[in-house]
């Protein structure tokens, strides 16, 4: 592994937050594209403590998964860019 320098982090948009009997809340960001999107939990009351949930969040590429089958990659490219249409990318949504 090369020391150089870490590449240029992406943004990503919120494409779909679930909520779980857990009380648990699921958080999708994916690229523009559809193509790539990094997911998260975090529990429901951490998130109305903190900055809540953003429109959009950067994130490093190797943080990244690839999305497997198309109808997701659409799905999350057009909720993408409804998100990007909407809201700047700080928005607490």
């Amino acid at each position: 592994m090369s020391d150089s320098a870490d590449p240029d982090p992406v943004r990503l948009w919120l494409v779909e937050r679930d909520y779980d009997d857990r009380n648990l809340v699921t958080l999708v960001y994916a690229t523009p594209d559809g193509e790539r999107y990094h997911q998260r939990e975090q529990s429901a009351h951490l998130l109305s403590q903190g900055d809540g949930v953003t429109a959009a969040i950067n994130a490093d590429p190797g943080d990244l998964a690839a999305v497997g089958d198309e109808a997701t990659r659409e799905r999350y490219a057009s909720e993408a860019e409804r998100m990007r249409e909407r809201h700047d990318p700080g928005d607490s949504v």
